[in-house]
Order: C-alpha cells, then sequence, then structure tokens
C-alpha cells in the first residue's frame, strides 16, 4: 500500500493513529504546575496587564473581548472555528481579535503572546 492512499484513509479517522501521550500514566498539564509555582502578586500583574484593558472595553461597550479570546485561544487560532464556535461570522472574530490586538500592543497571531494570554486567562 502506497503511504499516500494510506493517510487518505486514516485523515478521516485520527483514533487509527497511535496518540502522542499512549502508556503514560495521565499527568496534570505542564501550565497547571507552572502557575501554581508562580507567586499570586505576579499573576495578578500578568492578568491585571493583559486583560484589564480587555475588561474595562467589554464593560464599557459589551464587546464580547474576553468571551473571543477565550474562544480564539481554546480554537488553536482558528479563525473559522473560533466563529463557528461562537455562532458569529469569521469577520466578526477577526474584528474582534484586531480590537484585542490594538488595546494590549500584542500580536496573536506570536506564538509567545498567546501563551501570554493564556496564562493570563488561566491564572485569573
Amino acid at each position: 500500500m502506497r503511504v499516500g492512499k494510506f493517510l487518505e484513509r486514516t485523515a478521516d479517522t485520527p483514533e487509527a493513529l497511535p496518540r502522542p501521550d499512549a502508556g503514560r500514566a495521565a499527568e496534570p498539564p505542564l501550565h497547571e504546575a507552572v502557575l501554581a509555582n508562580v507567586p499570586t502578586p505576579l499573576l495578578r500583574s500578568l492578568r491585571d496587564r493583559l486583560l484589564g484593558p480587555l475588561k474595562d472595553y467589554d464593560d464599557r461597550h459589551n464587546a464580547e473581548l474576553m468571551t473571543t479570546l477565550t474562544a480564539f485561544l481554546a480554537c488553536d487560532g482558528s479563525w473559522s472555528t473560533c466563529a463557528s464556535r461562537m455562532y458569529v461570522h469569521v469577520n466578526t472574530v477577526r474584528y474582534r481579535i484586531g480590537r484585542i490586538e490594538a488595546l494590549t500592543g500584542r500580536d496573536l497571531s506570536a506564538l509567545a503572546d498567546q501563551v501570554d494570554f493564556f496564562l493570563a486567562l488561566r491564572g485569573a
């Protein structure tokens, strides 16, 4: 069987492929261990610095930036998946992410900024 045919047959069946964590005991996610060891004042500072402008904007404009950010990160930065899960048009997600970037000075296409937001949301 050619590799291409194998991939075609298994593309729709990810359960047929071995999982990277197969055979390992269940471990808590690494970010939980990291966050548990970060001093509370530092977590608060990170949260306030990154999420404060978004919360303030949401309070004034009911813009759902926090909800959009949480969904966007949960969807691994996929515009279309995020839009589908939120039941909004993809351009709405793009607009909101642009607003988040403008308010925070961060770039949500950059992994480092995604990680910062993820940790701020989890540490909140």
